[in-house]
């Protein structure tokens, strides 16, 4: 491929003029800083690092807007998650490779270059595995593939309807799995991503409340080096139940039993107190956070704050896929901060004082570290590069730090303009190169879901 100018870019020690990016194999061979293009060169105004979606349940964007309906009683997570089990019953294995691939394209033209499937859709609806029992990973995987976008798999351990053991629901009959299937299921997962591009495998125990003690110590060492992620403290009933079985609360409990490092995301942690906030910082797990769905299913805000400043790393994921964007996620996290505290600029840092780009670098850095990769624009890094449109007018007369806060905070409609993948370009002028043909799957799968 031809070699990508910049007039700046975002390099990992800063804003940089007259860029220059060699790519080879994939990934970034060279850059090089204060050079002019020449007539070979690919130019562009902006160029950043795509960023990382630590968090996702593709298969949820085929429910986007269709739960705000209020119920005979007050709604909540809880009522939420019944709904989204009757919507899993319909679905089959074609349905979900067409649903993740309407997701992943919408990533890619929010600017996100790699996704954490936190994929716990494993069996048909009657719960019964597929002959293939990695069927519904290499769905996903195949979607990862069209898209483009670089995949991180987390075959999610899910056995439990609550703490203490309890059996599953019939709404839960298509995720569980014993510990002896579920290490053949990784096996199996790992086999199908062979062909994506720089894909991750790690392992996802649901929560505290699906998995035993036993079962999520069995299962840890299957993640080999790979990333651990967990759902955590998310709602204020789960926090309650699990005092009630363990007299602990959630995250404090992990801290004391599981041998939590760099390599775990705590997925939400939304209910933590001071000393469990500090706690959960000092052992370099990353903090997913979902700000958009956390805001849509009324789970509640964050302690951000404290946490990062207890050297806490983070990220950000699109969870339910109720609605994708970096830009939206990143805006949220900051405004849920702002109406908690009635303050501005609560993300920014005396590093960056540019709340824009503490957002933007804080999500970057977590978001790779949960992903098990690398994240930047810099040699040997896969080339996961997103180019903003300078006739943006959010982005008018900018430069620097100020076209980050112009992305994130003042642009009415998406200021990404092209993406690349592994080298790979993938969008152009905002749009994904197979966008109609896989919204007319997507389409046709969910007038027929919504159809039964």
């Amino acid at each position: 491929m031809p070699e990508l100018h910049f007039k700046q870019a975002l390099l990992p020690g800063g804003w940089s003029r007259d860029v220059r990016l060699s790519i080879a194999g994939g990934r970034i061979s060279a850059v090089h800083a204060g050079v002019a293009a020449t007539d070979t060169d690919e130019c562009h105004t902006i160029g950043v690092p795509g960023l990382p979606n630590l968090h996702s349940h593709a298969f949820q964007r085929a429910m986007a807007g269709l739960t705000e309906i209020r119920g005979a009683s007050s709604d909540s997570f809880w009522t939420w998650r019944e709904l989204m089990y009757r919507f899993v019953a319909r679905m089959n294995p074609e349905d979900i490779e067409a649903i993740t691939a309407q997701a992943y394209v919408e990533m890619l033209e929010a600017g996100f270059t790699r996704v954490g499937e936190f994929h716990y859709f494993h069996h048909d609806p009657s719960g019964v595995p597929y002959d293939d029992l990695a069927e519904l990973a290499g769905r996903v995987a195949a979607a990862a593939q069209a898209s483009g976008i670089g995949l991180s798999l987390l075959p999610v351990f899910y056995a439990h309807a609550g703490f203490g053991g309890l059996a599953p629901d019939e709404g839960q009959h298509r995720f569980v799995n014993s510990v002896d299937r579920f290490a053949r299921l990784i096996e199996a997962s790992n086999a199908v991503v062979a062909g994506c591009d720089g894909a991750v495998v790690g392992i996802a125990p649901h929560s505290l409340r699906a998995v035993t003690p036993d079962e999520l110590t069995a299962i840890l060492s299957l993640a080999n080096a790979g990333p651990i992620h967990i759902h955590v403290a998310e709602q204020m009933k789960e926090v309650e139940d699990c005092i009630c079985w363990s007299r602990s609360r959630p995250v404090q409990w992990l801290l004391d039993h599981a041998p939590v490092d760099r390599r775990w995301c705590l997925v939400h942690a939304t209910h933590m107190t001071e000393e469990e906030t500090r706690a959960m910082a000092a052992t370099g797990a990353v903090a997913g956070l979902c700000p958009v769905t956390e805001a849509n299913l009324g789970d509640g805000i964050f302690n951000a704050p404290t946490f990062c400043g207890a050297g806490g790393a983070f990220g950000v994921g699109t969870d339910s896929n109720v609605l994708i964007g970096a830009a939206d996620e990143l805006r949220q996290l900051e405004y849920s901060q702002r109406l908690k505290l009635r303050a501005r600029n609560v993300m920014a840092t005396v590093r960056a004082a540019s709340t824009g780009r503490a957002l933007f670098e804080g999500a970057l850095a977590g978001g790779a570290q949960a992903l098990g990769v690398g994240g930047g624009l810099a040699a040997g890094l896969a080339a996961d590069i997103v180019s903003l449109d300078a006739n943006n007018l959010a982005l008018a007369g900018r430069s620097d730090n100020a076209i980050l806060d112009g992305w994130l905070f003042a642009s009415r409609c998406s200021a990404v303009d092209c993406v690349w993948t592994s080298g790979r370009k993938v969008v152009t002028n905002g749009r994904h190169h197979q966008a109609e043909s896989v919204a007319a799957g997507f389409r046709r799968r969910l007038e027929g879901l919504l159809a039964e």
